[in-house]
């Protein structure tokens, strides 16, 4: 079974963090600039640690050149 959340990204912020704004809807501020896909790496690092998965479970859906996001965990 796979869930879809939602994800507001705040790149090239000072500190990496995940905050749950509602069920299925967060904040996430990663360190690495939105350049060549690495705030997106970040973001993909920063939520496999905090779900505990591999990499490999979680998907960018939607908003891959975005700051809202559609994750698909599973």
């Amino acid at each position: 079974m796979s869930v879809r959340i939602w994800l507001n990204v705040k790149p090239a912020a000072k500190r990496e963090a995940i905050e749950a704004i509602s069920e299925g809807e967060y904040n996430v501020w990663v360190r690495a600039a939105a350049r060549d896909g690495r705030a997106n790496e970040a973001v993909i690092d920063l939520l496999a640690k905090h779900f505990r998965l591999r990499k490999s479970a979680l998907r960018i859906v939607r908003g891959e050149k975005t700051r809202r996001k559609l994750v698909q965990i599973g």
